[in-house]
């Protein structure tokens, strides 16, 4: 039976339901923790693929910008398909295509079967699909899901929940697919983990639904939870011509210029850390995937307090100061951290600084998809794929800039790139308001 306290005079607050919003996150966190295990493995898997494959950095920097491009390139319409056929729909299908391309990859010709060129347009094309087809989960999940599964002063920590299973998903690829390189070859670390692509498909179709009025499980006390303070048409389709409007709007785009920074210093860790490591550092390839899953872990704590942080704030100072402390100084941290890693004397003191660095990084991250669906409502897909755009396109930057730099200047200058981009970024929270509402739809 349902319980409620009164936080105000006329204002029931659901104490227990039936939680199906929760089982919804929960399966949320898991997409996301899939999700980044089969887009990260090729960054620890890469160190063999080089050797096996005749691949210099830059051509397995090339590679890791396919997925860049694609994922990037998708975002928009990633959310605009999403919005269009329903969360349940898209994140099944992308599921599936997630599992045939990682089963792709361990298939590519070796060194002597086919020409360098036919293995490197071959890689290209199946990260550049990846990318395509994970491009949609955060526009989709981050945005409508999340505005239509759970009330409006709480859209931080169901960002962050998912943040969380992000950064354990990656956390877990380094000692796993280091553990299935070493007992069964790079190959076969692709083709074992893709069925769990299938699987996941399988069980978000079964359970996920796009609204809580269209699941059996949900209660009425849960749906008056779920709406209060919500106005009736805040997650509703958008009208035509709608996603210009998203395009025009001066805080989506100040988004995801911000988030293009902050992406930067993460996709260096989604790259280049355990290469990184391994190389820069000298640790072995077992011992790599261990140390090169702490910063992914203190990542992980940071997604939590992050989304913790800023509905706490946001409910007691207001959207816009919760907003700008929780992007903006934690970018700010971020990036003094990463100055810290790169000139740290040895490999233990180096992940320290590594691990507070993506801690801090991704406690901003909840606070960007919590201030899309803020500033846009009922267009919160559309913004967030245009966001996400912003946050992806530097992701094929830096997968270049990031070995050309190491080519010429070495790894520490290589890092110092990323606290540049950490601080423009937090300079660019100081216009960011997240309590802005999105302007009325106008005609196209």
């Amino acid at each position: 039976m349902s319980s409620y306290t009164t936080d105000a005079p006329g204002v029931a607050r659901l104490a227990g339901s039936t939680g199906v919003r929760w089982r919804i996150l929960g399966l949320i966190f898991l997409a996301s923790f899939v999700a980044y295990l089969l887009r990260t493995n090729m960054s620890v898997a890469g160190e063999r693929m080089m050797a096996d494959l005749g691949l210099t950095q830059v051509q397995l920097g090339v590679v890791l910008a396919a997925f860049a491009w694609g994922y990037a390139a998708f975002q928009f319409p990633g959310g605009v398909w999403g919005e269009r056929i329903g969360a349940r729909r898209a994140i099944f299908l992308a599921a599936l295509a997630w599992g045939v391309c990682n089963l792709a990859i361990g298939l590519v010709p070796g060194a002597g079967k086919a020409p360098l060129a036919v293995t490197m347009g071959i890689l290209i094309i199946l990260r550049a699909l990846m990318g395509v087809t994970q491009a949609p989960f955060y526009p989709v999940t981050g945005g409508a899901l999340t505005c239509n599964w759970f009330p409006v002063s709480g859209w931080a920590l169901p960002s962050s929940l998912g943040n969380v299973g992000l950064t354990l998903g990656a956390a877990a690829t380094g000692p796993l697919i280091a553990w299935l390189m070493v007992g069964f070859g790079w190959r076969m670390s692709f083709v074992l983990t893709a069925p769990i692509a299938f699987l996941l498909a399988a069980v978000w179709w079964w359970y996920v639904r796009d609204r809580p009025a269209e699941h059996r499980s949900v209660r009425p006390a849960e749906r008056a939870w779920i709406d209060r303070d919500r106005p009736a048409t805040l997650c509703d389709p958008c009208a035509p011509g709608s996603a210009r409007q998203v395009l025009r709007d001066p805080q989506v785009l100040l988004l995801a210029a911000s988030y293009f920074c902050s992406n930067y210093v993460f996709y260096f860790f989604f790259n280049w850390l355990y290469i990184y490591l391994v190389e820069h550092r000298g640790l072995k390839i077992l011992e790599g995937g261990i140390f090169a899953a702490i910063p992914w872990i203190s990542g992980a704590v940071g997604a939590l307090l992050g989304g913790l942080g800023c509905d706490w704030v946001s409910r007691r100072r207001g959207k816009r100061i919760a907003h700008r402390v929780f992007g903006g100084v934690g970018l700010a941290l971020s990036g003094a951290m990463l100055l810290g890693a790169a000139y740290s004397a040895g490999p233990v003191g180096t992940v320290v600084f590594l691990a507070l660095c993506l801690g801090f990084q991704q406690m901003t991250d909840a606070v960007f998809w919590s201030a899309a669906i803020s500033v846009s409502g009922k267009h919160s897909s559309s913004a967030s794929g245009v966001m996400n755009t912003g946050g992806n396109i530097v992701g094929g930057i830096g997968a270049l800039l990031v070995p050309l730099t190491v080519r010429s200047f070495g790894w520490p200058a290589a890092l110092v790139t990323g606290t540049v981009f950490a601080g423009v970024g937090a300079v660019l929270w100081l216009w960011i308001r997240a309590d802005r509402e999105f302007p009325e739809d106008t005609p196209a």
